[in-house]
């Protein structure tokens, strides 16, 4: 089969495409790289011009602050619109987003209607933030959600506004014209699937893929000190609870001062990212999850103990018996707990580890992922 992934979040889409290359198929990314992440595509439509001229750059600037215009969305537009030439004749296209190529709504449908009308399948992949999603997060009727911060204090609502801006009437229009022609739609974990199940939308459920062959299990024993890393996102630091595990630190900090040693970092590139992680033996990763998202995985994939959505839905789903991560909440206290737990206890750092790696073998494995999607898309 020849399929063209558009759109790129946390590697999801590179991941499925090296068990798709495994399997014998042909695949092209077309995408952004995901701003700071930078992660390789077969056809970038990033900005570049605004991103490294330096008089554009501060016009776009200017501009976004006086309009809330994003004038890289302009860039992106003409760049897919000149890349449509070579993204047709596929057997399937799959959509990372309903913004998968983050740019304009109405420019955004044009440019669907013309990628659409030389392809055959069309597919949507809910693995973040999308219109259903958002409006049943909105009806606070979950434990709880990236939207809770909100909720408890509304001054955050600026920092929500990328997120709620899939409610607003363009954003709606582009979704429900892809769920109009989209063959199928499907959903990566457990934070979308359980709001999808409360909107009339069918939808297929496909764990993240996770390349266990390129992902290596590190045997990091803990010798002096135990290494706690902490990556933050410019985007989702509020969204994903970071300030919780900023607060746990402190106090770990504190207490644990010569025994521990504690890597904070912001918005890094992914390969920056990624050797520092590998130093670690414990992730602190998101607060307001169910399911684990894809930087967790990864992390998992390599035997860390990872601090992220590990409810009793995620276990019950999976029919797990065994700890594979800590499940984190909103609470410093509980954070401290089972960080002073693990540091006290060393021997359950290499047990949880273990066993989360052997979780995503099972359940993650990206070549057994990627027959799951052929089998869906067929």
């Amino acid at each position: 089969m020849r399929i063209l992934l558009v759109g790129e979040y946390s590697r999801l889409h590179n991941s499925l495409k090296e068990g798709l290359l495994t399997l014998n198929h042909e695949v092209k990314i077309v995408g952004t790289g995901d701003d700071f992440k930078n992660f390789p595509v077969d056809f970038s439509i990033d900005s570049v011009w605004f991103n490294r001229n330096l008089l554009l750059k501060i016009t776009k600037k200017v501009i976004f602050r006086l309009f809330k215009i994003d004038l890289r969305k302009l860039e992106r537009a003409i760049r897919f619109y000149n890349f449509l030439p070579k993204l047709k004749n596929f057997d399937v296209v799959q959509l990372i987003n309903s913004d998968a190529i983050e740019t304009f709504s109405d420019w955004e449908i044009y440019l669907y209607k013309k990628l659409f009308s030389q392809n055959n399948k069309i597919f949507l992949l809910i693995c973040g933030e999308e219109t259903p999603v958002i409006d049943v997060l909105l009806k606070n009727n979950l434990k709880y959600s990236i939207l809770t911060p909100l909720f408890k204090d509304a001054n955050f609502k600026e920092k929500y506004f990328h997120t709620l801006n899939y409610t607003f009437k363009k954003k709606r229009k582009v979704y429900d014209f892809i769920l109009s022609k989209a063959d199928k739609i499907l959903v990566s974990d457990l934070d979308y699937k359980i709001p999808m199940e409360q909107t009339e939308t069918k939808c297929y459920f496909v764990p993240n893929p996770v390349n266990t062959d390129k992902i290596q299990y590190i045997q990091n024993p803990i010798k002096d000190k135990i290494i706690i890393f902490h990556g933050k996102n410019k985007y989702g630091f509020v969204k994903k609870g970071s300030v919780f595990f900023e607060k746990a630190l402190h106090e770990i900090k504190l207490k644990y001062k010569d025994k521990i040693e504690i890597i904070e970092v912001n918005s890094l590139p992914y390969i920056e990212y990624e050797k520092l992680l590998n130093q670690a033996h414990i992730v602190l990763d998101q607060v307001y999850g169910f399911d684990q998202g894809y930087n967790a995985l990864e992390a998992m994939a390599k035997g860390k103990v990872v601090f992220t959505g590990a409810e009793t839905e995620f276990y019950n789903h999976y029919n797990l018996t065994k700890k594979v991560a800590i499940n984190a909440l909103d609470d410093v206290n509980y954070l401290v707990g089972e960080l002073s737990d693990l540091i006290e206890n060393s021997e359950k750092i290499i047990e949880i580890g273990q066993n989360a790696r052997i979780f995503i073998e099972k359940e993650h494995n990206y070549i057994e992922i990627a027959k799951k999607y052929i089998e869906i898309w067929k």
